[in-house]
């Protein structure tokens, strides 16, 4: 595997992982009783956005390195998944 192509899939999983962990833990400003005047009541009181950059990025080596161990090794492929077709049957056209 090339190592811009590595880099562009940490990348995109680094940002699907972001996404799931942004929500995690958040309190609202009206919930601790803070509102910052000039800002909405839902928004969050403490985001903690280097925390969980950290955390996403912990995440996403765990989850990067298991994708690149068995990119490497072919454990799983598309033809152990029983209901799609079996690919390395199918004939490419030269």
């Amino acid at each position: 595997m090339p190592l811009a192509l590595a880099m562009a899939i940490f990348f995109m999983m680094w940002w699907i992982v972001l996404f799931v962990v942004l929500p995690l833990n958040i309190t609202t400003q009206q919930e601790n009783d803070d509102i910052v005047p000039g800002t909405p009541e839902s928004a969050p009181a403490s985001p903690q956005l280097l925390k969980k950059m950290l955390l996403t990025t912990v995440i996403t080596t765990l989850l990067f390195t298991l994708y690149y161990f068995n990119y490497v090794t072919g454990f799983i492929t598309l033809d152990d998944i029983p209901f799609l077709p079996k690919f390395s049957n199918i004939n490419h056209l030269s």
